[in-house]
């Protein structure tokens, strides 16, 4: 399948609660591929339900076959999106005010002393991606395809601007053995011969990834004289790229096969 560079530009800050530390919602600074395959490809692959009811409305549905909406669309489309590395970020913090209701308040230990002062009982700090921010992920897509120039991340649905050079197949060289991936990867969507020999972990839902992992597989690389050739047109692509091989969402795992 061919393999798209994508770079994205954030036009907006984009939140989602990685970590909630007391009153600080904090945003992972790498971005989730299963997020970024629902931010591209949710409106013409994935079908979108009007409506969730009673038990499917209750737990997620990324790999779950039996749902109407999950991931599994994508494989059958011979879509993959990898998760997406930051080149250059920033963060932004923003204090909001939360409604004083029944079902959430600090408790009266620390509640009654504050209310005589001059700002709210309840309230929360954000730790944003800034505007500006810049990300790298690969795509795994059939010819012709066409990919959306603007897409929506995010708690608060964030304008980003989407940019995709082609890899020409004749830079690309199928392997097997030992390597090292730079590019973090989803552990749930490597094949299960793929060996995770080293790795660090980037804890975040709904699934952990991994970075700096050294892997045993088959694997896709592109470097060399030719490959710099072509990257000086293109300054955004990096020194060389090493990506496993046949990874597709929940491969190997039960709940996306059953």
């Amino acid at each position: 399948m061919p393999l798209y560079h994508c770079t994205l530009t954030l036009h907006d800050n984009v939140f989602f609660a990685t970590r909630e530390m007391g009153i600080l919602y904090e945003t992972e600074k790498y971005l989730h591929n299963w997020a970024l395959s629902f931010a591209l490809f949710g409106i013409k692959y994935i079908p979108q339900p009007y409506r969730l009811q009673g038990e499917m409305a209750q737990k997620p549905t990324y790999l779950d076959s039996k749902a109407e909406q999950n991931l599994l669309h994508l494989n059958k489309a011979g879509i993959y999106v990898f998760p997406a590395q930051p080149m250059t970020w920033s963060y932004q913090i923003n204090t909001f005010k939360a409604a004083q209701v029944a079902y959430y308040g600090k408790s009266k230990q620390f509640g009654d002393k504050g209310a005589d002062k001059n700002y709210p009982i309840n309230y929360g700090r954000a730790k944003e991606l800034a505007v500006g921010s810049l990300y790298r992920t690969y795509i795994i897509a059939p010819e012709a395809m066409n990919f959306p120039r603007w897409i929506r991340l995010g708690k608060w649905a964030a304008k980003t601007h989407v940019d995709f050079v082609k890899i020409p197949d004749s830079l690309i060289q199928v392997k097997s053995g030992e390597y090292v991936c730079l590019h973090p990867l989803n552990p749930l969507d490597l094949p299960s011969d793929t060996q995770i020999l080293l790795y660090n972990r980037i804890v975040m839902p709904p699934v952990s990834l991994v970075s700096q992992a050294q892997l045993r597989g088959e694997y896709c690389e592109a470097t060399g004289d030719a490959w710099k050739e072509f990257k000086s047109q293109f300054p955004q692509l990096p020194e060389q790229i090493r990506l496993p091989l046949r990874t597709s969402y929940g491969a190997g795992n039960v709940a996306a096969t059953a």
